[in-house]
């Protein structure tokens, strides 16, 4: 329903700007009308009678004094039950309704409802008529898979109130009324249904408390849990170049995280990849339940084929579905693949807007935007006592693997584990390819207290490595030779993991605690070699024993006997 009506004046690609008479605000939502067509456009700035706008469609045979629609209302969410096992666009329109109905081409200025209005859940009230509530208190439950979906007084309401009628237990829509809540300060009474609304770039702050983010988010990949670890509620990114094992890296992240939900942000990827991750994911079965992990995972795709202005909004969409769930007392991972496409959809529409530039073109507010994305990230306590968080990994595409560039920096000023992928590692097959040396983590360490010691031995040993380079193994003592061997054995034993074995992808958190101290034994014992040669057979054969000894499923009778073939092919060199 449009509240006001302006006329195009000019036009720039996706930006166009429009003269209006009547009260326009920020990020408010308008339609450009081309024909029978209305295209999503959001403001993006206001200078006097004139609003710039980003159209999230093709403009194409948009011209001048064409009618633009405003609406009043600020780009928001859709949120209810029925999110989880969907996939969205940046906009948050269902794309296989939209298959179905307009075929396997996306039609511009087709927006669908991103929940079923028509199907019916099951509420169980868990409030009273009485009961004193605020924005985010849970007045009763529908299930949602495994899950129950909190229904909550909607976020936006302010101040106190209390409930004046609820819905006895039965079956319901998401647009019909399950509740009536009264206000205490002017008794201003407001309905309740399961479908709300929420702007997507203001944080949802409906909780009692923030938390600092100590408990671990345990990923069962060796290299992040015991070297970087990552905090419920806490911030990481994953830098490298194309084809250093990104994508591979979050799904097994995804798979295997301890969280209740998983989001993906497929932002400005290349179609292909994102097609790879829509056939997979639902054919990926959850260790949790045995079931698809699609059953927990929502999908926000807007890939380098749909409109620039989208990545935006479908990075604000899902960290906005993110809180939702959190405030359910849930834990949620979201993974944005890649927050770089989305900083050059800014330097493309900051170009437009003929703004000032900073470094390499991007907007000189890149690292406040940067920062204000991952500050949404967090471990909270609501009201009732149930603790939830929401974690944010982004992964950042540097052309050329070059960390130095403005996204990567604005990046690392913000997040609270830096797990940097390298070319070297990824050539050399050496999988997860983070980079043990130049990663880091702010987070309390879940495994050990001894990881530093394991980080000097790497450290020294890269060290005697480049040595190596220079003078040859010839010129190298046996005592340098036999810690690079030691470093060496850390790195294949250790840090590798194989993401596609059935027992190795997933290491768990007591596992990783043995293991580890059983490794630190091995690096800090002395050993007595006769020559070099016989240094390195003997490291080769205890890096395939303990590889062996990963892949045996702990605590079976397979992974004694490894562990014992393991301590008497030790104990034959120790000194």
């Amino acid at each position: 329903m449009a509240v006001s009506v302006g006329r195009v004046a000019a036009v720039n690609s996706n930006i166009i700007t429009v003269k209006f008479a009547d009260k326009v605000i920020q990020n408010e939502v308008a339609y450009a009308v081309v024909g029978d067509k209305r295209l999503k456009s959001e403001v993006i700035r206001i200078r006097g009678e004139y609003a710039d706008l980003q159209v999230y469609e093709d403009t194409r045979g948009l011209k001048q004094g064409d009618a633009v629609e405003f609406t009043g209302e600020l780009l928001s969410a859709e949120l209810g039950p029925g999110l989880l096992s969907r996939t969205y666009d940046g906009l948050q329109n269902p794309l296989n309704d939209l298959a179905a109905e307009c075929g396997n081409f996306l039609q511009r200025g087709k927006y669908l409802p991103a929940l079923d209005m028509q199907k019916t859940w099951e509420f169980t009230p868990t409030a009273k008529v009485g009961d004193e509530v605020e924005a985010g208190y849970w007045l009763g439950f529908v299930p949602e898979g495994i899950f129950k979906h909190q229904i909550m007084v909607p976020l936006k309401l302010r101040g106190s109130w209390k409930v004046k009628s609820i819905a006895p237990k039965g079956n319901y829509t998401v647009t019909e009324k399950i509740a009536e809540v009264e206000s205490l300060e002017d008794g201003t009474v407001e309905v309740v249904a399961m479908r709300q609304e929420w702007p997507v770039k203001l944080a949802i702050n409906a909780y009692a408390e923030r938390l600092r983010p100590l408990e671990p988010m345990v990923t069962q990949t060796r290299i992040i849990d015991t070297f970087f670890p990552i905090s419920r509620g806490g911030t990481y990114c994953i830098p490298g170049p194309f084809g250093a094992g990104k994508t591979v890296l979050q799904q097994v992240t995804s798979r295997n995280a301890d969280v209740d939900i998983v989001i993906l942000a497929a932002c400005g990827e290349r179609a292909g990849e994102v097609v790879e991750t829509l056939r997979e994911f639902p054919e990926l079965i959850d260790p949790r339940t045995g079931r698809s992990l699609m059953e927990r995972t929502i999908i926000i795709c807007n890939t380098s084929s749909m409109p620039v202005a989208a990545r935006e909004a479908s990075v604000y969409t899902a960290v906005t579905l993110a809180e939702y769930y959190r405030q359910m007392g849930l834990h949620v991972l979201l993974l944005a693949d890649s927050t770089s496409r989305w900083a050059q959809a800014l330097r493309e529409v900051s170009g437009r807007l003929e703004e000032i530039p900073g470094e390499e073109a991007f907007p000189a507010y890149l690292e406040s935007l940067i920062a204000n994305f991952y500050e949404r990230a967090g471990y909270v306590k609501l009201y009732n006592g149930e603790k939830g968080s929401v974690t944010i990994g982004g992964t950042v595409s540097p052309a050329g693997g070059n960390f130095e560039e403005p996204v990567t920096q604005g990046t690392l000023k913000v997040v609270g584990a830096f797990h940097g992928l390298s070319r070297e590692r990824s050539d050399a097959r050496r999988y997860p390819a983070i980079n043990p040396l130049d990663s880091w983590s702010k987070y309390p360490n879940p495994v050990s207290e001894k990881v530093p010691e394991a980080r000097a031995i790497l450290r020294r040993g890269n060290e005697v490595s480049q040595m190596m380079k220079v003078v040859g193994e010839e010129g190298t003592s046996m005592d340098d030779f036999v810690l690079f061997l030691k470093s060496e054995f850390l790195d294949n034993a250790f840090l590798q993991q194989d993401s596609f074995d059935e027992v190795d992808a997933a290491c768990s958190l007591e596992r990783q605690r043995y293991v580890f101290e059983k490794m630190l034994s091995i690096i800090k014992t002395k050993f007595t070699f006769d020559s070099k040669d016989q240094a390195r057979t003997f490291f080769l054969e205890l890096t395939r024993e303990f590889k062996n000894w990963n892949i045996s499923p702990w605590g079976s009778e397979k992974c004694k006997e490894a562990e014992n073939l393991l301590d008497k092919h030790v104990a034959e060199r120790r000194a």
